[in-house]
């Protein structure tokens, strides 16, 4: 088995010759940071340079956040927020590292359900916090990508307006903008699944879930990238809109059983929403992140 310091190397290598690009190809995709909104923290964000990484951090891991409504966070943000100097995101909206705070997805893609930019609290803060907490030597570099209603047809390569292309570069942008020969991606945590628990797209969800597991591995060159799921939540069941959630559920869960070092945390047990039983509430997400954690322990810890 390759050791960390290897792996890292082979990565880097591997995504070069798969067309990860060098950082002046991506200036023009760049786009301005919008004007404060209710989706902004209440201090300005702190730029983050990971081409040098904080006393202590040899690696710079990084970790792609996708999904929708659920993984972009409705939870409510708590006041006071300190940033991390081993937590840092890439913003949605510029390309560019900031030491992370909650909402992770500010200012990004409007959502598919209201229109808004309303982001909150989602699972990755505390998944950070668990990783760095367990792990003093690495540095968390969380890259956001979830957009919220987005059906899973929004996450096959090669789709029209496809959020699963821009994960896919906004990962390339990451590992080249990181700390040379410390930085690797490792690891993909999802959660989506509400807008195709219908009756008509619900048959269509395993392979579609599946294909972008495999899509993801091959346009990044790791085969066995972990890949960590998370059911999305039971109380949706109560609403007429989503009749599928259970059949949802149980693909999310058999995942493990169809492709090797991939995960599903169950989160059947949180029942905590923001009040219209269809987005979990900060408490939830809070355990969710940490449940993110230790199922990635565990598949690593296999390997």
């Amino acid at each position: 088995m390759l050791n960390r310091r290897d792996f890292i190397h082979q990565t880097t290598v591997a995504l070069t010759l798969v067309g990860a690009l060098p950082l002046s190809a991506f200036a023009a995709r760049k786009k301005p940071v919008a004007a404060a909104s209710a989706a902004q923290p209440e201090t300005p964000l702190t730029p983050a340079n990971v081409k040098t990484l904080p006393a202590g951090a040899n690696d710079l891991d990084l970790f792609l956040l996708m999904g929708q409504s659920n993984m972009k966070g409705r939870g409510e943000v708590p006041p006071g927020q300190q940033d991390n100097p081993r937590i840092v995101m890439l913003h949605m909206r510029n390309d560019q590292w900031y030491f992370a705070r909650d909402p992770l997805h500010m200012a990004g893609v409007a959502d598919k359900i209201d229109g808004s930019s309303n982001a909150g609290v989602g699972p990755g803060m505390s998944f950070a916090r668990a990783v760095v907490a367990r792990e003093p030597d690495v540095m968390v570099g969380l890259i956001p990508c979830a957009v919220g209603g987005s059906k899973i047809a929004l996450w096959q390569k090669g789709a029209p307006h496809s959020l699963y292309d821009e994960a896919v570069r906004r990962a390339k942008l990451a590992l080249a903008s990181g700390a040379p020969g410390q930085t690797r991606i490792r690891a993909a945590l999802w959660l989506q699944g509400e807008s195709d628990s219908k009756q008509e797209t619900y048959e269509a969800y395993p392979a579609k879930l599946l294909k972008v597991v495999d899509t993801l591995r091959a346009d990044l060159a790791l085969p066995e990238l972990p890949f960590i799921a998370c059911t999305i939540g039971s109380f949706i069941a109560t609403k007429a809109a989503y009749p599928r959630t259970k059949e949802i559920n149980n693909d999310l869960r058999a995942l493990p059983e169809h492709r090797p070092h991939t995960a599903c945390v169950d989160a059947h047990d949180l029942k905590g929403n923001i009040g219209d039983n269809l987005h979990y509430n900060t408490e939830s997400q809070l355990a969710i992140g940490r449940r993110y954690a230790e199922k990635l322990f565990a598949l690593e810890a296999k390997k």
